[in-house]
């Protein structure tokens, strides 16, 4: 199973990919988390990576694209990959095929997922992080049990700052302008199949499933 998960901000590809992962035992590639323990390693690639970071430039695409072809060598991704949120843009798309048609492999499926842009804005400006280990909670969908505190070991919930209300718009944005052109690369090769994602993540779960059948995945 080699897919890619596209969406806006908010759209639940994260849970998704999760799901997918753990049920077919295939690794889900985030590239924010890869990148951050790429840094984190103080590897070659990595510093390479946190010159960029360190000035608040954009991470260049050929040094995401070796982020990525880094973790897919790695054994657990032998079977598959669920790819979360990557490539965002089409230059980063034809890069992948690239890498993977040097691997042997290639994409089998995208799903694209759609939600209405003002349930887009109330996920996310409603969302809340857990300081210490990143378990996510909503003030309407999700509420901790006690205000403010994690459910599962008590520390202090943050807000990211890219979920204040007043930068959702922004960051829809931006998403709608880097993405349009790539749901018609996608598109035109057939491989983008779409999910609407506004129901409850079960629900989604089921939807995503019957997408990858669609497309001869499953």
């Amino acid at each position: 199973m080699n897919v890619v998960l596209l969406g806006p901000p908010g759209a639940g590809k994260g849970t998704q990919a999760r799901r997918l992962a753990e049920r077919f035992g295939i690794p889900q590639i985030a590239t924010g988390d890869i990148l951050r323990e790429a840094m984190a390693s103080g590897s070659e690639l990595g510093r390479r990576a946190k010159s960029y970071y360190d000035r608040g430039d954009l991470v260049p695409d050929e040094i995401m694209l070796e982020v990525v072809a880094e973790r897919l060598r790695q054994p657990d991704a032998a079977r598959g990959f669920v790819l979360d949120g990557f490539p965002r843009t089409v230059p980063q798309a034809e890069g992948l095929d690239r890498l993977l048609d040097g691997m042997g492999r290639s994409l089998q499926a995208v799903l694209l997922f759609e939600v209405p842009r003002d349930a887009l804005v109330r996920r996310l400006s409603g969302r809340w992080v857990c300081r210490a280990s990143g378990h996510v909670f909503h003030e309407l969908y999700s509420p901790p049990q006690v205000p403010g505190r994690c459910d599962h070991d008590g520390s202090e919930l943050v807000q990211r700052e890219d979920d204040r209300p007043e930068t959702v718009e922004r960051r829809l944005e931006v998403y709608a302008r880097q993405t349009a052109p790539l749901v018609e690369y996608y598109r035109a090769r057939g491989l983008l199949h779409t999910v609407d994602a506004s129901a409850d993540p079960e629900e989604v779960g089921r939807r995503v499933e019957a997408a990858l059948r669609q497309a001869g995945v499953l």
